[in-house]
């Protein structure tokens, strides 16, 4: 059984680098393909929509599907799909065929991360102890890897058609060798949900289960809120940070780029640590904590003069919100091991909503104060994440104590 968990869990890791090299495969040949389809900044904003809203839908059909099928079956059937879409938009000639395709892709890179992160959460749950950070820290080394083979592909002379054909080749080959190693589905008909339990021994009374079932569903959404703050926070980063440096403190262009680099650093090796600190102090002190943190350093970047005040801002925030995600999604899964899927679909969705509105929220605050000034608004929302962290209660701040494995590994 040790073996075999291991090997789940190494599997997992790969399905994460996985979804994030094919999305970083689209994203870096973004600018060659804008240009032979020939469009405007302004219209491939409103094709990336449909890229959401196809991701968005597919985490609401995975879910659902991961509960009833099992992860085993719908992760590698997911990264199979999503590996055959990614090469359509490198297809697509006309902004019609560009949309289609936008939106396929999209829908298979939802499918893909939901159910993913459904099998990480039975990962977890075997082990007995907090391994969901690390899996979403590869998913950040996906999008790296794909950035290096992009770029070599370019100094070869590969067209970006050609090297996403043979990145998707790739990930589907990759997808069905790696769907051995995946876990079972569980019998969860003889494992209550973690809640369920919560209620009966903390009262004289046994709930009802439509009662628990009500009550778990209202926390999930509370969950979800919160993702749908932090992940605002992540969409706003991503995209204004650089030009924070630029447009605010007049860095030079190759000064800037490294604003959203620090980032993104601070917290891929946020994320590379946070289990270990999850394992000691919980879940709920991570997200609290956490979050204050980003408060602090999004507020340095809004209030700072200075260089190294941005620069130390941006990793403080990167820092903050590494562990938050994590750990909201870990406990989605684990609030009903029943209905684990469906839970993160909801979470995730709502998430990548605020990852998608992000950038335009900044944007439009923009046509009313400086960009510094309308970071005032993330730290709103990184300090109502650490007031909201209370969600994460004591009895989901660490998973299930069934089937632990040797902690020394």
């Amino acid at each position: 059984m040790e073996r075999s968990l291991r090997a789940a869990r190494v599997a997992t890791y790969v399905y994460f680098v996985l979804c994030g090299t094919l999305m970083g495969a689209w994203v870096v040949h973004i600018p060659a393909i804008e240009e032979r389809v020939g469009i405007s900044h302004a219209t491939l904003g409103g094709l990336l929509v449909l890229l959401g809203l196809g991701a968005f839908v597919g985490m609401q059909v995975a879910g659902p599907l991961a509960d009833r099928l099992g992860a085993r079956v719908v992760v590698p059937v997911s990264g199979v799909l999503c590996g055959a879409a990614l090469v359509l938009p490198g297809l697509a000639q006309e902004p019609w065929t560009l949309a289609g395709a936008l939106l396929v892709f999209g829908f298979c890179n939802g499918c893909l991360d939901v159910a993913m992160n459904a099998h990480a959460v039975h990962v977890e749950k075997a082990y007995g102890r907090p391994v969901m950070s690390g899996f979403h820290a590869t998913f950040s080394v996906g999008g790296v890897l794909a950035a290096l083979v992009g770029a070599g592909a370019a100094s070869a002379g590969l067209s970006p058609v050609a090297d996403m054909a043979a990145m998707g080749v790739a990930g589907v080959v990759i997808s069905l060798v790696a769907a051995r190693a995946l876990l079972p589905a569980e019998p969860v008909a003889e494992r209550p949900s973690e809640s369920s339990s919560d209620a009966n021994s903390g009262s004289g009374s046994v709930a009802s289960p439509a009662d628990e079932r009500r009550r778990t569903k209202g926390r999930v959404w509370l969950l979800a809120v919160l993702a749908l703050m932090v992940m605002l926070c992540e969409g706003a980063a991503n995209d204004w940070s650089a030009l924070h440096l630029k447009d605010v403190l007049g860095a030079s262009v190759g000064t800037a780029a490294f604003a959203y680099g620090t980032f993104a650093a601070a917290m891929t090796l946020g994320r590379l640590l946070a289990d270990r600190f999850v394992a000691r102090f919980g879940s709920r002190a991570i997200l609290r904590h956490g979050a204050a943190t980003a408060a602090v350093g999004i507020t340095l970047v809004a209030l700072g003069p200075w260089m190294w005040a941005a620069f130390t801002g941006w990793a403080l925030f990167g820092l903050g919100l590494s562990g938050c995600v994590p750990q909201l999604f870990s406990a989605a899964g684990h609030a009903d091991p029943s209905a684990a899927g469906a839970n993160v679909s909801r979470v995730a969705g709502l998430g990548y909503v605020g990852m998608l509105a992000g950038p335009a929220v900044i944007g439009w605050s923009t046509h009313v104060v400086a960009l510094n000034h309308a970071f005032v608004l993330l730290t709103l929302l990184c300090a109502t994440t650490a007031v909201g962290a209370g969600v994460l209660r004591t009895g989901s701040d660490h998973v299930h104590e069934s089937e632990p494995v040797t902690s020394g590994h």
